[in-house]
């Protein structure tokens, strides 16, 4: 609902708002009110599918996506692991299912390298399903493939280089 009374139009479904200020005290003391709409102050709030905090913080949005990446990993996890499909078409399908959940918003992102050992952690854990356990040549034992014989099959940019790159 709308309202146009002073020439000012204040959308009533929208009453919150958030300070961005290196002065923990600043609009603390200052209530928002247009005729008669009180707007709640919050310390984060999702615009356009992205979270945004007031100490514009990238650890929850990144929480959020990988949250999502992960239920989107479950939901193809068979798929992923199954014999019946080739690889490459396998990690064709995790580039664009899964990298849609992470990418979008990269662009205002900057990683710590405690977000990116995340994203890491999380594009092995779908690489090892992809690429499977190998067996051993000398013992003849079935192993998880290591960070480095891992990397040296796959050969697209890591989920990391993706978020750094420009489009």
């Amino acid at each position: 609902m709308a309202i146009k009374e002073t020439g000012l139009e204040v959308n009533a479904d929208k009453t919150k708002y958030m300070v961005m200020s290196r002065d923990e005290n600043a609009g603390r003391t200052h209530n928002i009110k247009i005729d008669n709409i009180a707007f709640e102050r919050v310390e984060q709030f999702k615009y356009l599918e992205t979270t945004l905090t007031k100490e514009n913080s990238i650890q929850e949005e990144s929480k959020s996506r990988l949250k999502s990446g992960n239920a989107c990993y479950h939901s193809m996890k068979n798929f992923l692991s199954s014999l019946c499909y080739k690889t490459n078409l396998k990690i064709k399908i995790y580039r664009a299912k899964n990298f849609a959940c992470f990418l979008y918003g990269r662009k205002s992102w900057s990683l710590t390298l405690r977000e990116e050992h995340r994203l890491r952690v999380f594009e092995n854990k779908v690489l090892r399903r992809i690429f499977g356990p190998k067996r051993d040549e000398v013992t003849r034992e079935w192993r998880k493939l290591n960070n480095e014989k891992l990397h040296d099959l796959y050969f697209s940019p890591n989920i990391v280089q993706e978020i750094g790159m420009r489009w």
